[in-house]
């Protein structure tokens, strides 16, 4: 058995959550927070037969858009105090996955 560690971005979450049950994959959804924007993400815990993997991760792969977001940068205060900002283009979503040995699995 394989444990499948997803950090997505949450405007995929629903369409992925979606896709993997219906190929019969169990799902756990937890909310998360990235570092780099400090925005909401999603986290799937997908616990599959080890034969299952890769048909789950081409789920992530096919359902994960790469998105471009623009972001804040502090440029430089500006005379009144107030800080003047420039924007940068960076690319954000995708997933990022580990895959986990699972030692033991027990449903109680």
């Amino acid at each position: 058995m394989k444990l499948i560690l997803a950090t997505i971005q949450d405007a995929d979450a629903d369409r992925v959550v979606k896709a993997l049950t219906a190929q019969k994959e169990r799902v756990t959804q937890v909310g998360s927070t990235g570092g780099f924007l400090q925005q909401g993400n999603t986290t799937l815990l997908i616990g599959t037969a080890e034969n299952r993997v890769e048909a789950a991760i081409e789920v992530l792969r096919r359902e994960c858009k790469v998105r471009t977001a623009f972001v804040p940068v502090a440029a430089a205060p500006a005379p009144n105090s107030v800080a003047l900002y420039n924007y940068i283009e960076v690319q954000v979503g995708g997933a990022v996955v580990f895959v986990l040995d699972v030692e033991q699995f027990e449903q109680i």
